[in-house]
């Protein structure tokens, strides 16, 4: 589920309040050409969202975000994620998560995170919070040691259309996260519209990086 997983650039990170927007939402994100959800663990309505989007889009890759206890884990698992991230590297949840079959992402900022993730068996690293602890020119020197050893990155934090591009540029970048793509005022408004029309915004920007990767080549 990683590697499909890798194979989507952007991936919205998502506040949820009221279950009950959680079908409308997934609906949105996929008329906009995404199928892939984060839905983060900051309020009580996510394990049920999660639920509802599980039974509803099968075709969607599933995320639970935030999880930072064994509870949130569980719950997460229970309601039928595909994968798991946290903003932190904690042990215990890797192994909860490895243990359930269910794919994980650690959250590092530090090269020891990175080194401590390897060693617990995570290729994939959330770098979190990517503007806050230094951008893309931090995780392009942090990560430069790493490359021989198969590791790629999430960032997440900070990260919006207009430099979304300057971390998929990095080739240790697999993916990003985004807020930006479904924000909380446009869920509870039940603006549809606009966050099909973010979805597909956000796609064509990451193709026109691609596109540029291509032209130097």
């Amino acid at each position: 589920m990683l590697e499909e997983l890798k194979k989507r650039a952007i991936i919205p990170v998502i506040v949820i309040h009221d279950a009950n927007d959680a079908e409308p939402l997934a609906e949105a994100l996929l008329a906009g050409g995404i199928d892939v959800i984060e839905i983060t663990f900051r309020t009580d309505a996510a394990a049920e969202a999660i639920s509802r989007i599980a039974k509803a889009f099968p075709e969607m890759l599933l995320g639970a975000g935030t999880l930072v206890s064994a509870e949130q884990g569980q719950r997460a698992i229970d309601a039928g994620v595909s994968f798991g991230l946290a903003p932190g590297l904690n042990p215990a949840t890797i192994n909860q998560f490895k243990n359930a079959g269910v794919g994980f992402v650690p959250g590092i900022v530090t090269p020891s995170d990175i080194e401590r993730g390897l060693e617990l068996g995570c290729k994939l690293l959330k770098f979190f919070p990517a503007a806050a602890a230094g951008g893309p020119a931090y995780l392009k020197a942090m990560a430069g040691p790493y490359k021989s050893h198969g590791v790629q990155f999430c960032p997440t934090g900070g990260i919006s259309l207009s430099n979304m591009n300057d971390y998929l540029s990095l080739p240790l970048v697999a993916s990003i996260g985004g807020s930006w793509l479904a924000t909380a005022d446009q869920i509870a408004n039940k603006n549809w519209a606009a966050i099909t029309a973010q979805a597909a915004q956000a796609l064509q920007k990451a193709a026109e990086r691609t596109q540029g990767t291509q032209a130097h080549a």
